[in-house]
């Protein structure tokens, strides 16, 4: 029998139901069924029409979710997922030739958000961002030229 990612799976052998991988992986079952759809994991179907699932797949959820909390979307991962010969469970090495390529984009998405944050601290007290020292919505003071008073309301 293959699954969705054309590899054998010996029915019943050390798989999981949905609900198990939900409670070992700490993950929703909708969020399982979520990721099967977008092609991250996948399962085989019992006569029953139940959801198994290889063992694999709780590494395979845990590289999801660690992916997801640095901001990866989810499109990235799916497509460093499938560079993975026959669909495998990333490994180690995996992990650390994933990362590192996408260390400069999380370095500059942090370089980006402290950027906000400090800037951001500027206009916190107007509430209409539109104060001339605005970088955020205001850059330069261009909003001034329509006249006093705000010009960008915030609710």
């Amino acid at each position: 029998m293959l699954d969705v990612h054309g590899r054998h799976m010996t029915p019943g052998a050390g798989e999981l139901s949905v609900g198990e991988v939900a409670q070992r992986s700490g993950v929703a079952v909708s969020a399982l069924h979520f990721y099967e759809r977008e092609g991250l994991i996948a399962s085989r179907r019992t006569a029953g029409n139940q959801r198994r699932f290889r063992r694999d797949v709780l590494r395979r959820i845990a590289f999801i979710r660690i992916a997801q909390r640095v901001g990866i979307p989810l499109a990235q991962v799916r497509e460093a997922l499938e560079e993975l010969p026959d669909a495998r469970t990333p490994t180690r090495a995996d992990w650390e030739r994933l990362s590192a390529s996408w260390r400069a984009e999380l370095d500059d998405r942090i370089r980006r958000l402290e950027q906000l944050r400090d800037d951001f601290t500027g206009c916190i007290g107007c509430g209409c961002l539109s104060i001339d020292r605005c970088q955020l919505v205001n850059p330069g003071d261009t909003l001034g030229a329509g006249g006093p008073g705000p010009r960008v309301l915030r609710r």
